[in-house]
């Protein structure tokens, strides 16, 4: 069952008071976030040709209006994202929290049964990773740091628990968290009873409900915190996704959206916005629908301008979706996974 957030977070020092952005707490952390977070894959180019002066303008609107949590990875761009977050960053003085990730070295995403944590994150690797993102973001730090992927097999593995503790007495790092195979949530659970992880970060949207069944629950009650990721189903539930819609050859939504699979999410969409009624734009409610459980500490959308940020943002000032709404939501739960 989905718990509706009720309070608001209290602000933190740190920020401009001013901001309306309202903040979480990250779990056992203690770090206040906002609750709307900045995704950065999209400007690191991956999504279809990188323009650095619109991904620039849509940080520096994001830190402007109140964020202060940014997701990154060094995979992305070969941490071109990194480095734009970096340069975005540049003269500010407000804290701005920053998690990034360890690439699987295997390179392969989701993490598959049977391989060795040995073949996809030995401790030199990961140490040999951390130093280049420190060096992308002009960090002494990294504040959360999290792997790419997970392999519950990996729970137990003397290596990691070995990794985790180096990651933690380092000095180099802040928090560890997990970042949950696709469409997969219940990969991580052994890793979160182990004790060591922080934060994890797993897919939460209208179409993929799966982790409030049992993920939530559980990170509520060991208090490690959420991040929600892939608010928009890659842009699908913004709404403006139609059977018609073309991509570049380089966005991998080219993939993700292949055949008939427009076809197939504009009828979704339809259904979705036939029910609701209303002119909200459908993506502010999927934002807010991330937002009304409890245990999400922010959500990440992607963002490659600032006009996307500036929508974002309003999804917060609205707050939590009512009962009633949620409960029309939940019909339109969509088991599957386009990223095969």
């Amino acid at each position: 069952m989905i718990r509706l957030f009720r309070e608001e977070s209290t602000g933190s020092p740190g920020f401009p008071p001013a901001t309306a952005l309202k903040r979480r707490q990250l779990g056992r952390t203690g770090l206040m976030i906002s609750e709307i977070g900045f995704g950065s894959w999209p400007v690191s180019g991956s999504w279809g040709g990188r323009d650095d002066a619109a991904g620039l303008a849509a940080l520096r609107r994001a830190f402007d209006g109140g964020v202060n949590f940014v997701d990154t990875a060094l995979i992305y761009g070969s941490g071109h994202s990194e480095r734009l977050i970096r340069k975005a960053l540049h003269g500010r003085h407000h804290d701005v929290f920053i998690a990034t990730k360890i690439p699987p070295r295997n390179r392969q995403w989701p993490a598959r049964a049977g391989i060795p944590l040995s073949a996809v994150f030995p401790l030199e690797y990961v140490k040999q990773c951390i130093e280049k993102s420190l060096r992308n973001l002009g960090r002494d730090a990294l504040d959360l740091q999290q792997f790419h992927v997970w392999n519950p097999e990996w729970a137990g593995d003397p290596e990691w628990h070995r990794t985790i503790e180096w990651l933690k007495t380092s000095g180099k790092v802040r928090f560890v968290g997990i970042s949950a195979n696709d469409h997969m949530p219940g990969s991580v659970l052994t890793a979160l009873h182990t004790g060591l992880v922080d934060c994890v970060q797993v897919i939460y949207n209208i179409f993929d409900q799966s982790p409030a069944d049992e993920l939530f629950a559980v990170c509520e009650s060991l208090n490690i915190g959420v991040i929600a990721r892939v608010p928009f189903d890659e842009g699908g539930l913004t709404g403006t996704i139609t059977p018609e819609t073309r991509f570049r050859w380089n966005d991998f939504r080219k993939r993700y959206f292949a055949g008939g699979r427009r076809g197939a999410l504009w009828e979704r969409i339809l259904a979705l916005k036939a029910d609701l009624g209303g002119d909200e734009p459908l993506a502010s409610i999927a934002l807010r629908f991330c937002l009304s459980h409890t245990a999400v500490s922010t959500v990440i959308p992607g963002s490659r301008n600032a006009r996307h940020v500036e929508q974002n943002l309003r999804a917060s000032e609205a707050g939590a979706l009512s009962e009633s709404t949620m409960a029309i939501l939940s019909r339109h739960r969509w088991t599957r996974n386009f990223y095969d």
